[in-house]
């Protein structure tokens, strides 16, 4: 495992070394990371789009904060929770998604 710690917000991540020269910012080099529904191979591009798919796996929305998005599963502990907007919706949120969701969604780099 190779990368650069970084600390931001209060959180520890670990990012790869074109991230980290990049300052963190996805799209580098003409390339973004996208969220995508392996069943229909559809790209998520907005909330409503991840809920409806979420919803189906037997996600429910929770309304705790008022400044996150969140969904929760009754059958297990965990969690779901992003930025209230879309384009603040990052890697990390992403592949926190695919590992509560094996089999369901992947994270799929981009040309831009």
């Amino acid at each position: 495992m190779s990368g650069v710690w970084v600390f931001k917000n209060g959180v520890v991540r670990l990012v790869d070394g074109v991230e980290a020269m990049e300052g963190g910012r996805q799209g580098s080099g003409g390339r973004r990371k996208v969220l995508v529904h392996t069943a229909s191979n559809e790209i998520i591009t907005s909330y409503a789009v991840l809920e409806r798919k979420l919803s189906s796996l037997g996600w429910e929305r929770y309304y705790d904060d008022p400044d996150l998005l969140q969904f929760h599963k009754r059958s297990t502990v965990h969690l779901i929770s992003l930025p209230m907007d879309f384009n603040r919706f990052k890697s990390m949120h992403m592949y926190d998604i695919v590992v509560k969701n094996k089999n369901s969604f992947e994270v799929r780099e981009m040309m831009m």
